[in-house]
């Protein structure tokens, strides 16, 4: 027994396997076996009727994404995920061959969402975390930069993105050289550059800088340069705490530069949540508008994603909510004023309504409803209905 145990360790040491490369190769297992698996599945039904559509759109979809995240290996870890979209059952679904539906745009659609390295600093390096692939991004509230996670196809980004934390301060940057969108025909190839700074030190809350330099490969004048600041505060009063957040962004496209400002006052009492605001995407002479092109665009301004494009006279949407829980419920209303930044157009308000329950830590099941009414003939009556199931492990 001592005679082969001395044999099996001459044997390794000429395979070149020292006690340090098998206690690398142990690293190596340990990281895969304390990877985690990834599965969210979300089954939706969503209802489209729009004025003047000859038929409404209904569409059943399920979306599964399945994905593994390894746990780390020497500060390395790897992640992929696959996205498929299937339409399980439809009664008059928007598709190239029907025209005159609403659209859904939840295609089916089967493709790699992410895959990504990433490597986390320690010791001199800490704070560092640079990722390296197909990737989610997120930005603050997603106004500007998001991954538009309600649609069942996600937003997600090829690139590489560097995030560096010290005390209050973070920084965050990223080159991306493609947008998946969410749905194919949103695709591109781009050359856009990121640059978001925080300092979470600041009276209340937090104060935001960025920079977001875009470019639409091979496409003239495509350009689209915005620079902002933001803050956002919370402060307790007693039984009342005061909410508070303020931003104003500056954008430098070819056909002229425009400006972006929001404002947000809000109150939370005893559960409930009460905010007013208005948000200003602002225009040049009624010819361009301010734009937010990798934006969750689906969470600003209506639920019934009328202003997707900011029309060319800008967009002025005042509103105001109230949300808080009731009985693990999570209710929310919303309601907003749509008015021209150039001009006197009014283009329409529109209502929404949210509840929402978590079944333990993994279920999610939900309705959601928007109500649009036009007072301007770009526009026209909209309604959409959600109520959806959602598996997140």
């Amino acid at each position: 027994m001592k005679y082969s145990a001395i044999a099996a360790g001459v044997f390794l040491s000429t395979l070149g396997f020292t006690g340090s490369a098998i206690a690398e190769d142990d690293a190596f297992i340990t990281a895969l076996k304390s990877g985690t698996p990834l599965l969210n599945m979300r089954l939706r039904h969503e209802e489209v009727d729009v004025d003047g559509a000859t038929e409404d759109a209904k569409g059943l979809t399920l979306r599964t994404r399945l994905g593994y995240q390894s746990g780390k290996f020497y500060g390395f870890d790897v992640m992929g995920e696959f996205e498929d979209t299937r339409i399980v059952g439809k009664t008059g679904y928007y598709a190239p061959n029907k025209p005159g539906y609403p659209i859904i745009a939840d295609p089916e659609v089967t493709e790699l969402n992410r895959a990504a390295i990433s490597y986390t600093g320690s010791d001199a390096l800490e704070g560092l975390v640079a990722t390296y692939g197909r990737q989610r991004i997120i930005y603050d509230n997603a106004r500007f930069v998001g991954n538009v996670g309600w649609r069942q196809d996600e937003q997600t980004f090829d690139g590489a993105k560097v995030d560096y934390g010290v005390g209050d301060f973070k920084f965050s940057t990223a080159y991306l050289t493609q947008v998946n969108g969410i749905t194919p025909k949103f695709d591109a190839n781009t050359s856009n550059y990121l640059f978001n700074a925080s300092w979470t030190g600041a009276p209340g809350g937090s104060l935001t800088g960025y920079g977001y330099l875009l470019e639409t490969d091979n496409v003239v004048d495509s350009d689209n340069d915005t620079y902002g600041l933001r803050y956002s505060g919370a402060f307790d009063l007693d039984a009342v705490k005061l909410l508070l957040t303020l931003e104003g962004a500056q954008q430098e496209v070819e056909a002229g530069d425009t400006d972006y400002y929001f404002a947000e006052l809000g109150a939370q009492v005893a559960g409930v949540t009460v905010k007013v605001a208005q948000e200003v995407l602002g225009s040049d002479d009624g010819l361009v508008a301010f734009q937010t092109p990798l934006a969750t665009k689906h969470a600003f301004n209506g639920w019934a994603d009328q202003f997707l494009a900011t029309p060319a006279a800008g967009l002025e949407d005042s509103f105001v909510s109230v949300g808080g829980k009731l009985a693990g419920f999570k209710l929310l209303a919303v309601y907003h004023d749509f008015k021209a930044n150039e001009g006197s157009t009014d283009y329409g308000t529109e209502t929404n309504l949210l509840v929402a329950r978590p079944i333990g830590k993994n279920y999610v099941v939900g309705l959601k409803y928007a109500d649009f009414s036009a007072d301007s003939l770009a526009y026209a009556d909209t309604s959409k209905y959600w109520a959806w199931a959602e598996l997140k492990f």
